[in-house]
């Protein structure tokens, strides 16, 4: 299934260009068109998947295996000391279209720790957010 709208779709399809590094019969993988660093990738499922949520089982193990093998590219393939490996669900997704951000990375590079703040519990409230969370969890 492809969303018409959806510009990632359109990328998957042939319809937009891109810099196309990895291009398997389940996932599409290219260069981000505004890149962190050089060589940030976007890992997309071809077929239309807004979030993780939503991600067939049958693909979750080929995306992270995939995801695996960008990691280990950026390393091998441009001498990175490592990377950043992200996504986001609904909020701060630009695109809603499921997609993995793979971004080189190496000491010094200036990327400082997470893009958002930081906060603290107060006494007792980390075992409630662990608690509700486990029974989500299931």
């Amino acid at each position: 299934m492809t969303d018409p709208g959806c510009v990632f779709c359109s990328i998957v399809a042939g319809d937009v260009p891109a810099d196309v590094v990895l291009d398997e019969p389940d996932f599409l993988a290219f260069l981000d068109r505004r890149p962190v660093f050089k060589g940030h990738m976007l890992l997309v499922p071809r077929e239309h998947v807004v979030t993780l949520p939503d991600l067939p089982a049958r693909l979750r193990d080929g995306f992270l295996e995939a995801g695996q093998r960008l990691a280990t590219a950026v390393v091998e393939g441009l001498g990175a000391q490592g990377s950043f490996v992200a996504m986001n669900n609904v909020v701060s997704q630009s695109v809603p279209h499921l997609h993995l951000h793979v971004v080189p990375r190496t000491k010094g590079d200036g990327l400082r720790g997470f893009f958002w703040p930081r906060t603290t519990y107060a006494d007792g409230e980390a075992a409630v957010y662990a608690a509700r969370l486990r029974a989500a969890v299931g």
